[in-house]
């Protein structure tokens, strides 16, 4: 049975969106998130931050994921606050965050995170300890790796995607 272009790539469709949905996000995580303790103070957990090139951190407290401390959370509690520099953490991090086990699927992060606008969400174990941070980022960079000659092969700018005429379009 000869099977048309079109069924084809629609049947690669669909696998493609079954093996992306499907997946667990513990494939995706990253994992050894970098962790901070509750009283620590703000510029710390920043600093570390900036020195791990990642945008959160998880904050523990006795042993325990007690919150989140986003670039988000720098942004919208902490940037251009008086006396911010000897805040604790615990003082402005997300406390009680979502969270998600490592079988969760994709298809629920990116609901989770589409819902309610989470760009970060901590991976506990059964016992509620952190083990990873699933990131958009991480999502974006598993979904790219489906297609990496469509993407990585683009020109830098858009505009150059364009052939130009001979009418100077």
């Amino acid at each position: 049975m000869n099977v048309s272009e079109f069924e084809d790539a629609y049947e690669d469709i669909a696998t493609i969106r079954g093996a992306v949905l499907a997946t667990p996000v513990s494939e995706l995580m990253s994992r050894d998130p970098l962790i901070v303790d509750a009283d620590a103070s703000v510029v710390s957990a920043v600093n570390a931050m900036n020195e791990h090139h990642t945008a959160c951190v998880l904050v523990h407290k006795n042993g325990k994921l007690a919150g989140i401390f986003t670039e988000r959370d720098v942004l919208r509690r902490v940037s251009f606050r008086e006396g911010n520099r000897s805040w604790k953490v615990e003082s402005v991090m997300t406390p009680d965050p979502e969270t998600l086990p490592p079988s969760a699927s994709i298809a629920f992060a990116l609901n989770k995170m589409s819902e309610d606008g989470y760009r970060h969400i901590p991976i506990v174990d059964q016992d509620g300890t952190a083990i990873g941070v699933l990131s958009l980022r991480n999502i974006v960079n598993f979904v790219v790796d489906f297609f990496p000659e469509s993407v990585h092969n683009l020109p830098s700018h858009p505009a150059q995607s364009i052939p130009k005429t001979e009418y100077g379009g």
